[in-house]
Order: C-alpha cells, then sequence, then structure tokens
C-alpha cells in the first residue's frame, strides 16, 4: 500500500498540468479545437490518455487552461512602467497579436467571457482607465468600450487571415477586391469607391488597429 503514492507522485512529476497545457497550445495551433483530443494529446506527450485525466478532467477544462496561459503570457509583456496610455495600447497589441497567433483564444474568450482570461483583460484596461482619470460610471463605460474594439477587431482580423485556403498572396488579394470596389454604384457605395478602395491596399492591419485605439482614447479624454 506504501508504493502506491510514490508512484502516484512520480507520475505526477514526470508529467505536470504546465506540460499537459504547453502541448494543448501546440496542437491548438496546429491542428485547432476539433483536434485537440485525449488521445492526440497523449500522442504527443509520449503517456496514455489516464495520466492526462489525472490532471485534466475534460477538453472544456483544458482550453480554458490554454487560454489562461497564452492570456497571462500577454499581459506579462506590458511594463510595469508604461503610462496609462501605452500600457492600453500594449494590452491591446498584444491581444491582437495573441489571437492573430492562436486564433483558438479568440473564439474561447467569445465562449467563456466569465472565465479568467476575459477578466485579466478587462481588469488590466480597467486599472489604466482609472490611471487617466476616468471617474464613476464612465470607468465602467470606457474600459468596456476598449474591451469590445479589442476582441471585436483581433477576432476577425484573425478569421480574415484565415478565409482561403490554400492562403493567398495578401497583397494580390487586397488588389483585386480593391479594383473590384472600385466598379461599384458610385451613387450607392461613393465611401467604399473612393475612400476605402483606395487605401485597403496599401493599408496595415495593426497600424489601423491601433489608431481606432488612440481614438477611442482620445474621446475618453475628451469626455
Amino acid at each position: 500500500m506504501a508504493k502506491a503514492p510514490r508512484g502516484s507522485e512520480r507520475r505526477e512529476d514526470a508529467l505536470s498540468r504546465e506540460r499537459i497545457v504547453g502541448a494543448a497550445i501546440e496542437l491548438l495551433d496546429d491542428e485547432g479545437e476539433n483536434g485537440l483530443t485525449f488521445r492526440a494529446l497523449a500522442t504527443r506527450l509520449a503517456t496514455g490518455p489516464g495520466a492526462i485525466y489525472w490532471h485534466i478532467t475534460n477538453k472544456n477544462e483544458l482550453l480554458v487552461a490554454a487560454t489562461d496561459a497564452v492570456v497571462a503570457r500577454t499581459m506579462g509583456e506590458v511594463p510595469d512602467s508604461a503610462t496609462p496610455h501605452e500600457a492600453i495600447r500594449g494590452i491591446a497589441l498584444g491581444v491582437f497579436e495573441a489571437i492573430d497567433a492562436h486564433p483558438w483564444v479568440g473564439a474561447q474568450l467569445s465562449r467563456a467571457p466569465w472565465e479568467a482570461a476575459m477578466l485579466q483583460i478587462f481588469e488590466r484596461i480597467g486599472r489604466q482607465v482609472q490611471a487617466l482619470g476616468v471617474r464613476g460610471g464612465a470607468q465602467f463605460t470606457s474600459a468596456s468600450a476598449l474591451l469590445s474594439y479589442i476582441l471585436g477587431v483581433s477576432i476577425q482580423n484573425a478569421a480574415n487571415a484565415r478565409l482561403h485556403e490554400p492562403p493567398v498572396n495578401r497583397a494580390d488579394f487586397l488588389e483585386t477586391v480593391s479594383a473590384r470596389w472600385k466598379q461599384l454604384d458610385a451613387h450607392e457605395f461613393p465611401f467604399i469607391r473612393n475612400v476605402v478602395a483606395a487605401q485597403l491596399p496599401e493599408h496595415d492591419d495593426r497600424a489601423e488597429f491601433l489608431a481606432g485605439i488612440d481614438l477611442i482614447l482620445a474621446g475618453i479624454a475628451a469626455s
């Protein structure tokens, strides 16, 4: 009877929860959510599914843990010395790039906004909104507006990048779309024809994203 606990301890040391989550992130990046199974994860870790269940109860718990790990790493990259404006831009760009690299993170944040990962992002944004001097109920409104913009644009950007299989050349694709939009009816779509179609081929997704953050921050400051 005394040997069983020691065997359990060795198994736990050999296959930690951190290792499982790290392997799950790799598998999600390679195969997507449908490819994340305990059997596939066990194969990647060179172990049996039972050993994984020792640390993780089910796939949903694993998705939550993987998302938490990616978001925690992203939040940790924003320096404490940053000004509130710089910190909000850093948080925003970190989330943008994390979801671009791990599209499943955006899906998980949308599916479970009450989990720790979303709360981490909201908390960090909220603290910076307070540091900007925003008062009263405007704190919630300002932080919510920033959060909604950051997640909405980040998730859409990641989706846009994966619309075509196999991938197409971005510059060629945007030129094609731009040329098509320039042929739209001038009375029905004047803005699309004259503004969007002209700027679409040369626009930078990250720069436009951060410009939107700056617009929201300018509005917060003005109010």
